[in-house]
């Protein structure tokens, strides 16, 4: 059995799946305000499905930010109580086994690419744009993480080939200007159509579909900047597949409009990669975090 926890901001999410991937447990609860309770909730979701199931499992983690190889300590989180701290070590501690830990964007190109929407692709590239901007790169089963754990990091490289009117760009949490988070993102989208302080992408959508000219021209524009941030992807590493997620990956018509523009910017004569629905939806951190650890490994 191996389990997977999702750590959000809000929400602490659990799955246990069997060696085949099928589901057997998921709960999900809400997240504590502090470190220690963070700890403490995770080992009594994993207590609690254990004692239900009736066997252990392994336990894998997707969490805001990440493990940093220099330290041992969290960094880049925007659950900021997590930074500094050795969380992979006090969460081994804490449930007596070993527990393998990364960045949530990784979790979900992972579990695509094992039996989602990239299921049998070697080299996946996977994308989620809600509030903000995540990427992970898994190459044969496995996430490629990177001596410094940011490779994926794809939402704060800058927009590409930028127009007159988007450099600098709007200043980025990061703090550096055109990141392409700040483009890209649900947030991102809304206020290029709204201005700043606005947050809902969906009701973009919905105003476009109404014929409003605003907000058709904002998801163009939309549309455009996202095939110039994958291009880059693909000229870099010509992944088999790119999987989109989070709530912006829900417009249907990005996967219509991005193969088609893809080819004014990627190094090629042709460009046939596949850019996919994410087929597990909400689901796929929770899951690729379980899947962290392969079949027949033990920890």
């Amino acid at each position: 059995m191996r389990i997977g926890i999702d750590l959000g901001g809000t929400k602490i999410e659990i799955i246990a799946l069997d060696t085949e991937g099928q589901e057997r447990h998921r709960e999900r609860i809400a997240t504590p305000g502090d470190y220690y309770g963070v700890i403490g909730a995770i080992r009594g979701l994993v207590e609690a499905a254990e004692a239900r199931l009736g066997e252990s499992g392994s336990v894998g983690i997707g969490m805001p930010g990440c493990i940093s190889p220099a330290t041992g300590l969290v960094k880049g989180a925007n659950s900021v109580f997590l930074n500094g701290k050795p969380f992979d070590r006090d969460l081994a501690d804490a449930l007596g086994r070993p527990v393998r830990v990364t960045n949530d964007a990784n979790c979900f190109a992972l579990s695509e690419a094992s039996d989602g929407a990239a299921a049998g692709k070697r080299v996946v590239f996977g994308v989620i744009m809600g509030t903000g901007c995540g990427g992970g790169v898994v190459v044969d089963g496995r996430v490629l993480e990177g001596p410094h754990a940011i490779a994926g990091e794809w939402g704060h490289t800058p927009l590409p080939w930028p127009s007159a009117v988007e450099v600098p760009g709007r200043r980025c949490w990061c703090g550096r200007y055109g990141c392409l988070e700040t483009w890209i993102s649900g947030t991102g989208l809304a206020q290029d159509c709204d201005g700043p302080g606005a947050r809902d992408a969906v009701a973009v959508e919905r105003r476009s579909e109404a014929g409003e000219e605003r907000a058709r021209a904002a998801l163009a524009r939309h549309a455009d900047r996202l095939a110039r941030g994958l291009a880059v992807i693909i000229d870099l590493i010509d992944p088999d597949a790119i999987v989109l997620g989070g709530g912006v990956s829900n417009m249907a018509h990005l996967y219509e409009a991005i193969p088609r523009l893809l080819p004014a910017y990627v190094f090629s004569d042709v460009v046939t990669t596949p850019v996919l629905r994410a087929k597990h939806g909400d689901s796929s951190g929770v899951r690729g975090a379980a899947w962290l650890w392969r079949p027949g490994e033990v920890p």
